[in-house]
C-alpha cells in the first residue's frame, strides 16, 4: 500500500506561482509512474505532468507544458509540481498517483484508470 499526500495549493492571481508537493510513502525502490493530475468542477480528471521515477523521464500535457515542471527528491520521498504564470484555466483540485511502470506508456499515462494509489488532492484557484 503508498499513501501519497499532497500539500502547497492555494489562491494567487492570474500569472503567479505554485509549487505542490506530494509526499510517497513508501517511496518507489524501482521506477515507478508518478503522475499530477487535476479535475476542474463538472470536468473529466485530466493528466497534467507525468514523471518515472527510475529514469526521471518526464511528459507534460500540451496545457501546462512551458509552464508546470514536475520533479523529484527521493531523498524527501516527494514529487514536486512547480506550476508557473498560471491562468484562471488551471483552477481545479490536483492530484497526485502512482502505479507501477508497466502499467502505462505513452499511450496511456493520463488515463485515471492506469493508476492505483491517490492522494485527497490540494485546492488551487487562479483568480484574473
Amino acid at each position: 500500500q503508498v499513501d501519497l499526500v499532497e500539500s502547497g495549493g492555494g489562491s494567487v492571481q492570474a500569472g503567479g506561482s505554485l509549487r505542490l508537493s506530494c509526499v510517497v510513502s513508501p517511496y518507489p525502490r524501482s521506477s515507478n509512474a508518478i503522475t499530477w493530475f487535476r479535475q476542474a468542477p463538472g470536468k473529466e480528471r485530466e493528466g497534467v505532468a507525468f514523471l518515472y521515477t527510475g529514469s526521471g523521464i518526464t511528459y507534460y500535457a500540451d496545457s501546462v507544458l512551458g509552464r508546470f515542471t514536475i520533479s523529484q527528491d527521493s531523498a524527501r520521498n516527494t514529487v514536486y509540481l512547480q506550476m508557473d504564470n498560471l491562468e484562471p484555466e488551471d483552477t481545479a483540485m490536483y492530484y497526485c498517483a502512482t502505479t507501477f511502470w508497466s502499467r502505462v506508456g505513452p499511450q496511456n499515462w493520463f488515463q485515471p484508470a492506469k493508476y492505483n494509489s491517490w492522494g485527497q488532492g490540494t485546492q488551487v484557484t487562479v483568480s484574473s
